[in-house]
């Protein structure tokens, strides 16, 4: 019995101890209070953006420990919360509305470790500090909406099939379309059933009408379309406040859940969420100066709009789709000149319209124009104020090349980064119901820095216990359960960090069981081991025998407790969840130390010599 591993099983397990520790180094340096300016409106973030800033902020006497470009963004380090809340004001004022300025944490990485890709943890809502909104998206508003959008299209038919009509009136949930004729009410229902299946057509003979009313399926469409949309929306504009894993989830069948870690600026984030956005597709209006409209005559069918570097656009009054009326929109290149491209998906009704008016404007240009609602909040004399702002912008002009069916593609792009934006306005721009927001909870970041402190106590508190009690009672086995239990919490945290896991407070609960549970194995295997030298075997046979001999009932107890832990994580909720992924990969990272890293260290220290005695 030498009770040696092979060099390549030592090298093996050494490798991973290393690599752990390395991927656990992150966590130990914090993070900066930081302000990070995003671009918007095709705003740049280069070098005189960078000289800008850092002379705003040395006029203002605000001096940042940094400013870094980031990926596209621009990242302001500050060595105070209050020196960073100071800037951000200052830097939202003076930099106007070509950027979004946000509050943020920037993790302290040293750039080594960053090259390697080592990242901290994420840490949750209740750790980090920041804001739970529960929002509820207003459904009656989106069946509304669409009630009002098939009575426009209702008209549109009966106009185009030239069939004579009285009235299209909304009475509550239904449209009621009123004739002269039985004639004209026959020939209306035939249209109408034919171009709107999706809709439940009953006429009245004696009262020569037509009631029309969404069909249950199409009503459940909608409320899922609102529903889908408003989180895609939600998490578009999330990204915009820059923060590092955000919740957005559904809950129920029409509210949101919004949970942003590290948010300070709760009111930037109301305003965000908060906004309404829709786009439409208009006709350039080429037939008339855009001079003339700049001096204030704008002519009679056209309306005057800039684009986003400012250049003044005339557009048609007439509006072809709305963005209400896409149903998909995806960045690619075009096949036939390999230039960017955004393909773009439109439900029948938008498509038919499109189809019309594309084959009747061939070469002729084409504007997209993105419409936002938003609420400000302003200090005026002291007083907080709320200033409610349309904005309207044209985000693309493209000419038409031939007629447009259901799926076609904006050309004329500049990059490919600008047909991704494009793609993403398009799809989460329009909001299709209105969202209130019904909860709202702030975790402040000194509860969230007392929550982290009373965790990190519990965790030393049990490390401490366990260690004392190891050493105590198996004296140098203790010793050597004690190195394998540090290297299992470095494992644990370096696992969590490379999959970029949120610890909660739950995680941490997982941590500290798993901190407990790891030296089980280690209590068995020791136990075999004096049980071995109890009936008389050698010191080298008996660490044999009990590594052998408890590995199978170490397996089986582990196993268990994994299957509950996976039970927990399928059936759980968020943070029910989180403690069941702790545990989870606790479990696996204290069965490699506990049985491979002890058996290790107890070999470099007893094995292939001559032992009397085992310090057990």
């Amino acid at each position: 019995m030498q009770n040696r591993f092979p060099l390549w099983k030592n090298v093996l397990i050494v490798l991973v101890l290393l690599i752990g520790l390395i991927y656990a180094l992150p966590n130990l340096f914090g993070e900066d209070p930081a302000v990070q300016i995003s671009p918007q409106r095709g705003a740049a973030v280069d070098e005189s953006l960078v000289v800008r800033v850092g002379k705003i902020l040395r006029e203002a006497q605000i001096p940042p420990k940094s400013i870094e470009r980031q990926e596209g963004r621009l990242l302001i380090r500050f060595p105070n919360t209050d020196a960073q809340l100071k800037a951000a004001d200052l830097l939202r004022e003076r930099l106007g509305d070509d950027y979004v300025v946000a509050l943020n944490l920037a993790p302290s990485t040293p750039g080594w470790l960053q090259a390697l890709g080592a990242k901290p943890m994420y840490l949750g809502l209740d750790l980090r500090g920041g804001v739970h909104f529960l929002l509820e998206v207003d459904m009656d508003a989106a069946i509304d909406q669409a009630l009002e959008r098939y009575q426009s299209d209702i008209r549109a038919t009966l106009r185009e099939s030239k069939i004579r009509y009285l009235g299209v009136q909304r009475e509550g949930r239904a449209i009621v379309v009123k004739f002269r004729s039985r004639g004209d009410l026959d020939r209306a229902q035939a249209v109408l059933e034919k171009n709107f299946r999706q809709l439940v057509i009953k006429p009245d003979a004696e009262a020569l009408q037509l009631t029309v009313q969404l069909s249950q399926a199409e009503e459940k469409e909608i409320r899922r379309f609102a529903l889908k949309q408003n989180l895609t929306t939600l998490r578009n504009r999330v990204n915009e406040l820059g923060v590092a894993e955000p919740v957005i989830q559904q809950q129920g069948e029409n509210r949101i859940v919004v949970q942003l870690p590290g948010v300070q600026d709760t009111t930037r984030a109301k305003e965000i969420l908060g906004a309404t956005a829709t786009l439409e597709f208009r006709l350039v209006d080429t037939e008339h100066d855009v001079e003339a409209a700049l001096q204030g005559h704008p002519p009679i069918g056209a309306k005057l709009y800039r684009t986003r570097d400012g250049r003044p656009v005339l557009l048609k009054r007439q509006v072809i789709v709305t963005g209400d009326q896409i149903v998909d929109a995806s960045s690619g290149f075009d096949q036939q000149s390999g230039t960017p491209a955004v393909f773009v998906t439109l439900d029948s009704v938008g498509a038919k319209r499109m189809a019309k008016v594309t084959r009747e404007n061939i070469g002729k240009p084409m504007a997209v124009v993105f419409i936002e609602n938003r609420i400000e909040t302003k200090k005026v004399d002291g007083k907080t104020v709320k200033v409610r702002k349309r904005v309207e912008e044209v985000i693309n002009v493209a000419t038409i090349r031939g007629r447009f069916s259901k799926r076609f593609q904006i050309t004329g792009l500049n990059s490919t980064e600008e047909a991704r934006n494009l793609a993403l306005l398009l799809r989460a721009g329009a909001l299709a119901a209105p969202i209130d927001i019904v909860e709202e909870r702030t975790v402040g970041p000194s509860l969230g820095k007392d929550n982290i402190e009373r965790g990190f106590l519990s965790v030393i508190v049990g490390f401490t216990l366990v260690l004392v009690f190891m050493a105590w009672y198996y004296k140098l086995f203790g010793l050597v359960a004690d190195v394998a239990l540090f290297f299992n919490l470095v494992l644990l945290i370096a696992i969590l960090s490379l999959l970029q896991a949120t610890l909660t407070m739950p995680g941490i609960a997982g941590i500290v069981l798993t901190v407990g549970m790891a030296v089980d194995a280690n209590v068995l295997i020791f136990e075999r081991i004096k049980e071995e030298l109890r009936n008389g075997n050698s010191p080298q046979a008996s660490i044999y025998s009990g590594y052998e001999k408890a590995f199978a009932t170490i397996f089986d107890a582990n196993i268990t407790t994994l299957i509950a832990a996976l039970v927990l994580f399928s059936f759980g909720t968020g943070p029910i969840k989180g403690f069941a992924v702790t545990l989870s990969i606790g479990i696996m990272t204290s069965m490699f130390t506990a049985i491979l890293v002890t058996r290790m260290l107890i070999n470099w220290i007893y094995g292939g010599r001559r032992v009397a005695k085992l310090a057990i």
